[in-house]
Parts: C-alpha cells; sequence; structure tokens
C-alpha cells in the first residue's frame, strides 16, 4: 500500500505556533514616577499584609478569622456567620470600586496593586540585585551552568523560596494566632492543615511571581478578558501617540527629525524592553497591558535626553488623543454620566456598611423549639411549651442577659430569666413559657422574646408560636 507522507507546512512569517515553547520576558529596569508609584504600593500593600497580624486589640490579635470558632474578628467588632451579609457587602463593594477605576483608568488596579503584579515586582528586584539588569539575564541563562552560575541561580531560588513561605505563614496567620503559629513551627508541631496552606500558599507565591508572572496575568486572570466591556473611548490607558512619533527612526540628538522627515520615535524599543507582559504599546492597545505605565516612564526618559517634549507614551483616551485635547478637556470628560453614576452608586454602599456597622446590635439571638414536647399540661392546668435559645454574645466582655416573652394574656416565663455569656461566646439557653389554661384557643399562636443586657446596652427581639393543644 502506496503511504503518502504528511509534511507539516511551516507557519507564516509573523505568526505564532501553538505549539511553540514559551519565550521568556527579561523586563528591563527603570525609573520614573509611575515606577515610584508602584513600589509605594507595594510598600503599603506588603506593610499591611505581613503587619496586620502581629497587631493586638486588647488581648487577642486585631484580625483573626476563627473558622474553628466561627468567630471572625475586626479590631473591635466579632462578627459571626449570621453576619455573612457584610461580606457581601464588602464584595460588592470591591466589584463597584474595580468598575469604576477601569472606567476611569483601565486596570489600574492590575498596574500597581494586584498581588501578582506586587509579588511580581518584589521577586524581579531579589532577581536584579542577584543576575543584573536585562541583559545580563540573558547571558546568564544562555551561558553553561558553573559554579558562579549555580551560586547565583541557587541563592535566588533559597531568597525566593524564603519569601513565599513567609508569606504562606502569614497568610495561615490570619486563621491561626500568628504567635500560637509561630509556636508551633519553632516547636515543629504545627498542624495538618496549617502545613498544608502554608506550603499551597508558598508555593502559589514563588510559582507565579518567580516564573509565571506575565502568563498570570494573559492566560489565567479572566479580568483581562472581560476589561473590554467597561472601557470606552473616554477611559484613560496607556496610548502611544503615533501621530507625533510616526515615522520613527533612529537619529542623533543633534538631528532635527523634521528636516529628516522622521517623528519623534527613536525606535529605541525600550518601551518593549520594560514591559512586563513583552507587549509592543506602539501597535495599540492589547488585552495584555497592565497600566503599568513602565513604558511611559522609558520613553520619557529618552524623550528627556533628545530634549523632546514628554508624552510620546502617555495615559490619554482613545477621543483626546484623536481629537488632540488639552489636559483640561480630557479631565472634564472623565467625569462623564457613567463614572458619576458609579461613584454614586460606590458612596452609598460605603456609607450603608459603615452605618449598618456602626448601629449593630452586639448581640444575637436565635430561637428553636424543643421538638420533643410541642406542648403539655403543667400544674394548675397551665400549658407550657419548651424553647432552646442561642445567645451570642458579640462583646469582648462578660454579659448578663435577661429573657422576657409577649404575645399572650397571662404569659410568663416559668424558668431562669437570666443567663450569662461569656466574651465572644455563645450560649444555649433552655426557657419554658407558660400560659394560663384559659389564655387562648387552641392552635398556634404568636409569640415575641425580648433579650435585653442588664445594663440596657443591647437587646433584640425574636419571633417564635406558641402551640395550644385540644
Amino acid at each position: 500500500m502506496k503511504v503518502i507522507p504528511i509534511i507539516p507546512e511551516p507557519a507564516p512569517a509573523g505568526e505564532q505556533s501553538l505549539y511553540e515553547a514559551h519565550q521568556k520576558i527579561y523586563p528591563r529596569s527603570t525609573s520614573g514616577r509611575f515606577a515610584q508609584w508602584r513600589w509605594m504600593f507595594v510598600f503599603i500593600t506588603q506593610l499591611v499584609f505581613y503587619g496586620l497580624p502581629w497587631v493586638n486589640w486588647g488581648e487577642r490579635q486585631a484580625v483573626l478569622f476563627d473558622l474553628a470558632a466561627r468567630r471572625f474578628y475586626l479590631f473591635g467588632y466579632v462578627l459571626y456567620p449570621q453576619d455573612f451579609i457584610y461580606l457581601t457587602g464588602l464584595l460588592v463593594i470591591s466589584a463597584f470600586s474595580l468598575f469604576l477605576f477601569t472606567a476611569v483608568a483601565g486596570r489600574l488596579w492590575c498596574g500597581f496593586a494586584c498581588p501578582q503584579t506586587v509579588y511580581t515586582e518584589i521577586f524581579l528586584w531579589i532577581e536584579r540585585k542577584l543576575e543584573g539588569d536585562r541583559t545580563a539575564r540573558m547571558k546568564l541563562d544562555a551561558a553553561p551552568w558553573t559554579a558562579r552560575k549555580w551560586l547565583r541561580k541557587g541563592g535566588k531560588h533559597l531568597i525566593w523560596v524564603a519569601l513565599a513561605l513567609w508569606t504562606g505563614f502569614t497568610f495561615v496567620g490570619y486563621f491561626t494566632p500568628i504567635t500560637v503559629l509561630g509556636g508551633e513551627v519553632l516547636d515543629a508541631r504545627m498542624g495538618s492543615w496549617e502545613t498544608f496552606w502554608v506550603l499551597f500558599y508558598g508555593l502559589a507565591t514563588w510559582g507565579n511571581a518567580g516564573f509565571m508572572r506575565e502568563q498570570v496575568c494573559k492566560y489565567m486572570c479572566p479580568y483581562a478578558r472581560f476589561q473590554s466591556a467597561m472601557f470606552d473611548k473616554d477611559t484613560l490607558i496607556v496610548s502611544y501617540d503615533a501621530g507625533r512619533g510616526e515615522p520613527r527612526g533612529s537619529r542623533g540628538r543633534r538631528d532635527d527629525p523634521a528636516a529628516m522627515g522622521l517623528g519623534s520615535c527613536v525606535d529605541c524599543t525600550l518601551c518593549v524592553q520594560v514591559c512586563p507582559t513583552g507587549i509592543d504599546i506602539r501597535n495599540g492597545l492589547q488585552y495584555e497591558c497592565i497600566s503599568c505605565a513602565a513604558c511611559v516612564d522609558a520613553c520619557d526618559g529618552v524623550m528627556d535626553k533628545l530634549n523632546y517634549p514628554r508624552g510620546l507614551i502617555r495615559f490619554t483616551t482613545d477621543n483626546a488623543l484623536t481629537g488632540r485635547w488639552d489636559k483640561a478637556r480630557l479631565l472634564r470628560r472623565v467625569l462623564r454620566p457613567r463614572v458619576l453614576v458609579y461613584t454614586v452608586l460606590l458612596g452609598a454602599l460605603v456609607l450603608a456598611l459603615a452605618g449598618s456597622l456602626a448601629v449593630r446590635m452586639p448581640l444575637k439571638v436565635d430561637v428553636v423549639r424543643d421538638r420533643a414536647s410541642l406542648a403539655r399540661i403543667v400544674g394548675q392546668g397551665r400549658i407550657e411549651n419548651v424553647y432552646r435559645l442561642q445567645i451570642m454574645n458579640a462583646t469582648e466582655q462578660k454579659q448578663r442577659y435577661r429573657v422576657t416573652a409577649a404575645g399572650l394574656p397571662g404569659l410568663t416565663v416559668a424558668s431562669d430569666a437570666e443567663f450569662e455569656v461569656d466574651p465572644a461566646q455563645s450560649r444555649w439557653v433552655p426557657v419554658r413559657l407558660q400560659v394560663p389554661p384559659d389564655a387562648a384557643a387552641p392552635g398556634s399562636h404568636p409569640v415575641h422574646f425580648r433579650i435585653e443586657s442588664v445594663t440596657g446596652d443591647a437587646h433584640v427581639s425574636e419571633k417564635s408560636v406558641f402551640l395550644v393543644p385540644r
């Protein structure tokens, strides 16, 4: 049988094969105002993340999510699973904040405060300190393995792993008191789940910031895919001014670009070399762009050396770039109806959440009927119903609560009416209600429990039913 060989046709020039090996990106270091802003956010976010678990509030950790006890401590607040509405409100506020920032200035979150960007920046700084800048790192990777290369690579990964493990330790410290966790680590008796999450979070940090880097932003992060739905022609984005920069070409410092028929772009490719995702911003906005503005700093540095005006690459809008708007008109257009609606909604949500927390009652009660005995006849023919009340003390002090009931003639609390509950604890207490035999017709009747602290600082009303047998 004749065999017809299958010969793959080479991909056309300029196209990337789907099976082509990933080409490592070597971002070049840059300096400038946006680089300073990025590092400022690095310091702020990491100071909060690493420092907050060590802050005490009274005799406990200020921020602690105690999943085992089902209590969440946020400075002066003690929240229970029943307070899930606050987490919902926080997530909604975060979503609207993202919508607002994106509508105004694109992917600012990605470029300056996203954990992936922050840790990539930190890991890159360590890499540059041990292996050098872009050219030195490229030469080192291409060189054969020598003692010097092993030392530099090994030292880099040793620091990376140490930082990643400390990050995982800090993350778990939000769920287990970090001083207790530190003692367990020193005594080598850390629990299985704590060990798992320290290693898992550390491995994720090491892998994402050390190896995957821009691939997380390009392929794993969903924000890059739906960001275009929140952009419009008045969104501030990192843009290349093609009308001013083209045609591009090299020239000397003293050459007149107009006489040479050239634009302001000298085609130095520094904007590509500093890009952490490896794109060429001169080809227009691309979904891989995270708005870190590293290309803006690099281009402004070149313009300064040539005594050209800054802004060949800058934050601007499509409409401003096309219409050649001045800065005043551009900023006026930023405050458009879409942005104002997002701002009003976001402000209302923040005020509602803050107001709800401010007036939140530090007491929660659940009423459960005793299923073993729905109703029974006791002394003097009185009718009795038994309930179980879960009283949750959401304060940091021991509280004494009083239970009363109303809703039927002659309704009384036949059991102990006062109970003590320890700080930030919950307690199940039995409560017996009784009515005279002729107080109500047979059937189900609504009643209301009122639980209040003896000091009068907190009170809660809960409804239930009282059953009168036939």
